[in-house]
């Protein structure tokens, strides 16, 4: 009977099993020894495929990037819903591999991926009208938010013991023991609330600075003034003038 092959070694099989690895273990159970004992091969052969182990992280940081939605991109949706959407998404993907966000949260340096998340986000700012700059630091509020709601739970952060939170020391945190078994509903609620918060504030942004500095919006200095303003204002002037010549 013949033996089962081994599968060929290729990088998408080093990287799959390398998240894998990070995602059951932490990324300090990575190492090419212990990936090669994981696929059953020698440790140089991975060399073939990945240069070092930066490369590596590299590759399986953006695997999860593509695991991100871009479509709505491209799908003519309103830029804040757009926003919405992707926030939504990005921080889904970093959820399902927390163990990594703290090797993404570095940027996007050279990932295909995430530089394609980096031009869709950026795209879509500015085709909305958002001046360059303003883009620029929006896509990255945007991830500073996101990254930052992964990075850990914060009701997990309580302990479930009521007797720590003495009412004369704390006084308002007699429920805190409590959050850590509601962890999925209180993070999860505090991500939906942030990030409507964050919104909300971006669109009163882009009315102030973006929508009244168009040509034909009411608030741009070119635009004809309305003729009862014309006629009040030059009632407030002969007015004006009358009291200076008393």
């Amino acid at each position: 009977m013949a033996r089962p092959r081994t599968p060929l070694l290729s990088r998408e099989r080093i990287v799959t099993a390398a998240l894998l690895l990070i995602d059951t273990e932490g990324l300090d159970a990575l190492s090419t020894r212990r990936l090669a004992t994981e696929l059953s091969v020698s440790g140089p052969s991975l060399y073939n495929h990945v240069a070092t182990k930066d490369d590596l992280l590299d590759a399986v940081v953006d695997s999860v990037m593509g695991e991100v939605d871009l479509s709505m991109f491209t799908a003519g949706v309103p830029w804040p819903a757009a926003l919405r959407d992707w926030a939504r998404s990005y921080r889904a993907a970093l959820a399902a591999h927390p163990n990594i966000v703290p090797v993404l949260a570095q940027g996007p340096g050279r990932r295909p991926n995430a530089l394609r998340l980096a031009d869709a986000v950026f795209g879509c700012l500015v085709e909305a009208g958002w001046p360059r700059g303003q883009a620029t630091r929006i896509g990255a509020l945007m991830r500073y938010f996101v990254t930052g709601s992964a990075l850990a739970s914060f009701a997990a952060g309580f302990p479930e013991d009521a007797g720590l939170y003495d009412a004369a020391d704390y006084p308002h945190l007699g429920e805190a023991h409590r959050l850590a078994e509601h962890r999925g509903a209180v993070d999860e609620g505090a991500f939906e609330t942030g990030l409507e918060a964050l919104l909300d504030g971006l669109a009163l942004r882009y009315e102030r600075t973006v929508r009244q500095g168009r040509p034909g919006h009411p608030g741009h200095p070119d635009q004809p003034e309305h003729p009862d303003h014309q006629g009040s204002r030059a009632t407030k002037a002969g007015r004006s003038e009358g009291s200076t010549g008393s």
